[in-house]
């Protein structure tokens, strides 16, 4: 008994030291490693090196728009994925896509909403959004946590059982594995559940987020895909 404890500790510890393998990713590509690596795949998916005055981006289509990407970096790792409207629009088409961008994320299991409601980020019709962001400096965002598995449809006990032995199953070695076969049921449900619940708990820290930005009385949206684990945390003060 001693032994299977020993182990199930010795999982949980190596599902927190190993949590940044679960990463923001955009695209499919884990928002880590070097300028140069990410820049390199994002053309592999089509998106066009380019540059600007002291600026360099990369330019495609993302979710049905045409954007330009920018690359951001901490002591040489990527710590961000920004993605801006190349395009300007007038405050009715902004509110329109903002709400349908809500609703996206809102409708995508790999998102978890970070507020009480996803209403509590859908832009009222009739709201004056120029106002409300000149006279108010209103800031109008939505912010979500991005998590390595679909969890839309756990609602019910027998897929949330899946999922989570699925999620178990990916961050462990067969090593570990045949170490805890033989651990009662019992056990071995709760240490799968906290490490399931772990997961979650870590979506802070795999932030995508978006925000309207306004210039000229035109509107573009702006997204952030955040790696918080090579974000800078005061290490250089």
């Amino acid at each position: 008994m001693k032994k299977l404890l020993s182990v199930a500790v010795m999982c949980l510890c190596s599902f927190v030291l190993c949590a940044q393998k679960d990463v923001t990713t955009f695209l499919g590509i884990p928002v880590d490693g070097t300028k140069s690596e990410m820049i390199e795949k994002l053309k592999v998916k089509g998106f066009k090196y380019d540059t600007l005055g002291e600026n360099d981006f990369l330019t495609g289509e993302f979710n049905g728009m045409d954007v330009r990407v920018y690359v951001v970096t901490n002591n040489n790792k990527v710590c961000r994925i920004m993605v801006c409207d190349v395009n300007a629009m007038n405050e009715t088409d902004i509110r329109i896509r903002f709400n349908k961008l809500c609703r996206q994320f809102g409708d995508n299991g790999k998102y978890i909403c970070i507020a009480s409601s996803l209403d509590d980020f859908i832009i009222p019709e009739g709201e004056d959004i120029s106002y409300e962001m000149t006279v108010k400096n209103k800031r109008y965002e939505a912010l979500f946590g991005q998590c390595p598995i679909d969890i839309k449809n756990i609602e019910s006990d027998s897929l949330k059982i899946q999922t989570m032995a699925s999620y178990f199953l990916k961050k462990h070695t067969l090593e570990e594995l045949n170490e805890l076969k033989n651990m009662p049921s019992d056990q071995f449900a709760d240490l799968v559940a906290a490490e399931f619940l772990q997961m979650l708990k870590e979506s802070d820290k795999r932030s995508v987020w978006f925000m309207i930005n306004e210039l000229w009385g035109k509107y573009r949206i702006t997204m952030f895909y955040d790696n918080e684990y090579n974000r800078a945390n005061g290490e250089d003060l």
